[in-house]
C-alpha cells in the first residue's frame, strides 16, 4: 500500500493540474476535486490578487512618526476590509524583506493599485508592495 501513495498523490496532482488549466466553455478554469468515493467533481476558480508588502526606502523615521504611519495603516486595512476588497491580511512573523500579505477580491490589478497606493505606509516608502494574480477555488476559502 505505502507503494502506491506516491502513485495516487501524482495521479491527483495531475488531475487537478490538467483540470485547472484547461478552460471550459466557459472560458473559467476549473479544479477538480476528488471525492472519498473517487468521483471527480469539478468546481470553478476565482481569481483572487495576492499582494507582498516589502520594506520601503524610508525606515529611518523618529518613533512618533513610525507609530502615525502604522496608526494610519491599520486604519486604511480597516477600511480595505469593511468594503469587501480586502480578505485576508497580517505580518510575516520575521523582520525579512517581506513584511506582511494581503488577499484582495478585485476585478484586476488596476483596481488592486488604486487601492494599495493611497496606504500611508506606502506614500511615506515604509513599505513598497508586489501584486500577483492568485487563483483558489470559489468560495473554498473566501466567501
Amino acid at each position: 500500500m505505502s507503494k502506491l501513495l506516491p502513485v495516487f498523490l501524482l495521479a491527483v496532482f495531475l488531475i487537478i493540474f490538467i483540470a485547472t488549466y484547461l478552460p471550459e466553455r466557459t472560458g473559467r478554469p476549473t479544479a477538480a476535486i476528488i471525492d472519498q468515493q473517487d468521483s471527480v467533481q469539478h468546481m470553478q476558480v476565482k481569481k483572487y490578487w495576492m499582494v507582498f508588502l516589502k520594506k520601503g526606502a524610508a525606515q529611518q523615521q523618529d518613533a512618533v512618526t513610525e507609530a502615525l504611519v502604522q496608526e494610519k495603516h491599520m486604519s486604511h486595512i480597516r477600511r480595505l476590509a469593511d468594503a469587501g476588497k480586502l480578505l485576508v491580511a497580517g505580518p510575516f512573523g520575521d523582520t525579512g524583506i517581506l513584511r506582511g500579505i494581503y488577499i484582495m477580491d478585485c476585478k484586476d490589478s488596476l483596481e488592486v493599485v488604486s487601492l494599495i497606493a493611497p496606504d500611508t505606509a506606502v506614500v511615506t516608502g515604509r513599505l513598497q508592495y508586489e501584486i500577483k494574480p492568485w487563483w483558489t477555488v470559489e468560495n473554498c476559502l473566501f466567501k
